[in-house]
């Protein structure tokens, strides 16, 4: 059967929206980022059983999804050679702290970068991969990568919980407003 061609619920937002989508995205990366990080490196690195192991590595995931899907794939860079090229770059496995803030800085700049062009066009362009079957566009990437932060957010949360320590704020209203109260 021919793979139809993609329609996504995604492509009813508007470039602006997208945009504020991963401003809200970001500020909520950079809260666990912070939250991890005041804790003790072994407790951050430590084995936990979640998908990425520990809640550094899944931060590090999450880098690795954004700048994937527009850096390369949202870009039409997706041939093998730069893949691969991508995949085995070293500054995409921090080691420690400095290094996470040198690749989070590169991550996020690029992001920035692709969702400053951002149209209404681009986000109907069909893009693909091949490590997922069918086609699909800018819009399904956009929430692809949205909500794998947020599925990998919950994981960090669930591992927090079982320490007894608090998540950082992450709903959106709150999220939201404090960004807005502070452009006011």
């Amino acid at each position: 059967m021919p793979a139809a061609s993609p329609r996504s619920v995604a492509a009813s937002l508007s470039p602006a929206q997208v945009r504020g989508l991963f401003e809200y995205n970001r500020r909520v990366f950079d809260r666990f980022v912070r939250k991890v990080r005041a804790l003790p490196w072994r407790q951050a690195t430590r084995s936990r059983g979640i998908g990425h192991e520990s809640l550094f590595g899944t931060l590090v995931h999450i880098l690795h999804v954004h700048e994937v899907w527009f850096g390369y794939i949202a870009q039409g860079r997706t041939s093998d050679k730069e893949l691969q090229s991508l995949f085995s770059d070293a500054a995409r496995k921090p080691k420690d702290w400095r290094s996470f803030a040198t690749f989070e800085r590169r991550v996020w700049l690029v992001v920035d970068r692709y969702l400053a062009r951002l149209t209404p066009k681009e986000l109907r362009k069909t893009i693909q991969v091949f490590w997922m079957p069918g086609r699909y566009t800018v819009s399904d990437a956009v929430f692809q990568t949205t909500f794998e932060q947020a599925h990998h957010l919950g994981e960090v949360i669930g591992a927090l919980w079982v320490d007894d320590l608090p998540p950082p704020e992450m709903t959106w209203i709150r999220v939201t407003r404090s960004s807005r109260a502070r452009k006011a």
